[in-house]
């Protein structure tokens, strides 16, 4: 007995950082055929503002994929050749180019997106920020079918992924990026079975996950510690919270609740010592054990103690 042959489909990819690195090589890896990848133009960076290749377009160039960087679909151009592709599907992920209907419809079986929530809980451009930040137990991936609205089309498959106290925004984007591979890989058998069933998002349970700035980052300490707590860690490695010194930031890459006993104002390092910097709060104290002074690198706190103290410091607040 032969064993039915499942659907080769025609995929353009569009991505462009870190986070949609995995679901690109996967999909290169699989049976499916990646006709082209869409990525953002190259732009100068670092101190020096060198043309670098974005993430994307190196896995793309390693692969010899066509590689398409356009600025915009407002143009004839840019349309006509994307139809030229004859793609079934077009897969998004965090590609940061708004699509329009044209778009949407061009591909046969339209365009899906990887979406680093759950939704309809977090829609937006820092999803993974947010739920950490809200104090939420778990996150996840969602593929979707893309729509008009912002992150408002229909839901296709779902992987789940807890948030401990101990994660940052690094460490779920890095597992949802891995999860958003599996999540794709696993839609697109089920669409080539005819499988695939849809659930309409309910709009009354969404939040807007906001893009974020480096401004956001500035630590209030009047609010609670778990608040403080859940920041610093969302904010993990960008953009970053942080408060001030003469003038100057400092920045705080990790922490934890703690209960003490010490009294003191808001935004004041109460205690010190290897296992990290007590910091008074609204409500409780947080702990930091890792931080970065101005113009320096990033230490944990057994390091950063060796010579230096912040000790009776009071950050505004």
């Amino acid at each position: 007995m032969k064993t039915k042959t499942k659907r080769k489909l025609r995929i353009i990819y569009a991505g462009s950082p870190d986070f949609a690195v995995p679901a690109l090589e996967a999909l290169i890896a699989s049976a499916h055929e990646v006709v082209a990848v869409y990525t953002q133009p190259d732009r100068p960076a670092g101190r020096g503002r060198k043309i670098k290749f974005g993430p994307i377009k190196q896995v793309a160039l390693d692969a010899k994929l066509p590689i398409e960087q356009v600025e915009s679909f407002k143009h004839d151009e840019a349309l006509e050749t994307l139809r030229a592709y004859q793609a079934d599907l077009m897969i998004v992920a965090a590609y940061s180019l708004l699509l329009p209907q044209t778009v949407l419809d061009t591909p046969n079986l339209g365009c899906l997106n990887i979406h680093g929530s759950l939704l309809p809980r977090w829609r937006g451009a820092a999803p993974i920020h947010r739920a950490i930040q809200a104090g939420d137990k778990e996150t996840g991936v969602t593929i979707m079918q893309m729509a008009l609205g912002l992150d408002t089309g229909d839901m296709l498959y779902k992987i789940r992924c807890p948030i401990t106290d101990s994660d940052t925004g690094q460490t779920i984007h890095d597992q949802l990026a891995k999860e958003g591979a599996t999540a794709l890989l696993n839609t697109l058998d089920l669409l080539v079975d005819d499988k695939l069933e849809a659930e309409i998002q309910d709009d009354t349970l969404s939040c807007y996950a906001h893009k974020l700035a480096n401004k956001d980052g500035e630590i209030d300490w009047t609010k609670p510690a778990n608040e403080i707590d859940a920041m610093i860690r969302a904010y993990n490695p960008w953009p970053a919270a942080f408060t001030t010194k003469n003038g100057k930031n400092i920045k705080f890459f990790m922490s934890s609740v703690i209960e003490s006993s010490r009294e003191g104002k808001c935004g004041e390092v109460i205690a010190e010592s290897k296992q990290g910097i007590e910091i008074m709060t609204g409500d409780g104290s947080v702990l930091i054990t890792r931080l970065q002074m101005p113009n320096a690198k990033k230490l944990a706190v057994k390091d950063f103690i060796n010579g230096r103290s912040l000790q009776e410091t009071v950050f505004p607040t």
